[in-house]
């Protein structure tokens, strides 16, 4: 089966939804504008069922298939948050809020739910129920977590979950993805270095906390050269270093570091966070000062469910006639949360040769809108046949 024709059809309205959607971004929870404007697009469409405020702002709506022999229930999600960053694609729907872009695509996501949505609302071709979830606070707020913490599975009933995201670089229309461990558990650390600051001029009076942290810096490393199975994704990364002095003659009193990890197994994640805690504490004493060492547990790894992913691909096949195994990723990805609910699958849509994801030249691609639309409508139809 070839992308749905109806969807062809649907083509336009479902562009100008997401250009709409692309220059009005909202941030984390602050999806206000954005969920009532998919509250209300869902009960136009006839959903038998719309519920607002789920994990905070997330939007919740039900189709009922034209039988429910099979008892079936699909939960398909989408998400909503746009991302702190000035827009500069210069197109004419670009961002009208000033340090806030859609630089993730997920305006894309939720126009193509919602025009999965607005096809399965007119045929109801399903024998089942079908959830669709469009979630607020993917970037870095845990609204998945939040969602199901509101219980999610539980009151819908839903049995299994997927999901979806478009990737540049991989042709419009085309499919990728992996079953197992997909994308990373992304956890962050703080480190608050303690010396004793002085002149510069006289460095054996002090405890050099600048010598300390470059020393750390680069100790941090060898977690992943020396500690880590190199078959075992890890990837340590200081993305700040922050002095307490600014002067050019002052040996500062303090340092504070922050950075993250991001493994693929639950062993790894643990052994890295206890490797982690041992070298800020060992190079801090070697050079006579301390260390505070702060550990975040981000997002979980996300993994995809066998059976499901190779559904889901046979989904993509039917509709693009090709689904590549798709590349480990260390990114995070809070539909990690309901995949450890229910058993499901994430699956990866081409943008086409596009600026990366979180870029400011970023633009989600419209011509990818009519398979991705297809194949959520097909997961329904094919999992729940009439």
């Amino acid at each position: 089966m070839p992308v749905k024709n109806r969807f062809a059809e649907l083509h336009d309205d479902i562009t100008a939804w997401r250009r709409d959607l692309h220059a009005h971004p909202e941030i984390l929870f602050e999806t206000h504008r954005t969920s009532a404007l998919v509250a209300e697009k869902l009960r136009a469409f006839g959903c038998d069922a719309v519920t607002e405020g789920i994990g905070r702002t997330g939007v919740v709506g039900v189709i009922k298939g034209k039988s429910d022999k099979s008892g079936k229930v699909i939960g398909l999600r989408a998400d909503m948050d746009a991302l702190p960053i000035h827009e500069q694609t210069g197109v004419d729907y670009a961002s009208r809020t000033d340090g806030a872009m859609h630089a993730c695509g997920h305006d894309g996501h939720t126009a193509m739910l919602l025009g999965a949505a607005r096809y399965l609302a007119e045929t109801r071709n399903f024998d089942g129920t079908v959830v669709v979830i469009f979630q607020p606070a993917e970037e870095g707020g845990g609204g998945g977590r939040e969602m199901c913490e509101d219980g999610l599975m539980e009151r819908w009933g839903i049995q299994e979950v997927y999901g979806m995201h478009n990737w540049p670089g991989v042709p419009v229309g085309s499919f990728a993805i992996r079953p197992g461990a997909f994308f990373a558990a992304t956890d962050q650390f703080e480190v608050f270095l303690e010396g004793k600051g002085g002149h510069a001029a006289k460095p054996q009076e002090t405890v050099d906390t600048t010598v300390m942290a470059a020393q750390l810096v680069l100790a941090l490393q060898t977690i992943a050269s020396r500690n880590a199975d190199p078959v075992d994704p890890l990837v340590v990364s200081v993305t700040s270093f922050e002095t307490s002095s600014k002067a050019f003659n002052v040996i500062p009193q303090r340092v504070h570091i922050k950075g993250t990890v991001r493994t693929q197994s639950a062993e790894m994640r643990k052994l890295a966070e206890e490797r982690l805690t041992a070298i800020c504490a060992g190079v801090a004493a070697t050079f006579g000062g301390t260390a505070d060492v702060r550990y975040y547990h981000g997002y979980p790894v996300m993994v995809n469910s066998e059976e499901q992913t190779e559904f889901a691909a046979d989904v993509a096949r039917s509709i693009s006639g090709q689904c590549a195994e798709a590349p480990l990723v260390m990114g995070g990805e809070d539909f990690a949360y309901m995949l450890e609910e229910r058993p499901g699958a994430y699956i990866l849509v081409g943008n086409g040769d596009t600026a990366p994801v979180h870029h400011p030249e970023y633009n989600f691609n419209d011509e990818a809108i009519p398979a991705g639309c297809s194949w959520w409508a097909e997961i329904v139809e094919r999992r729940m046949p009439a």
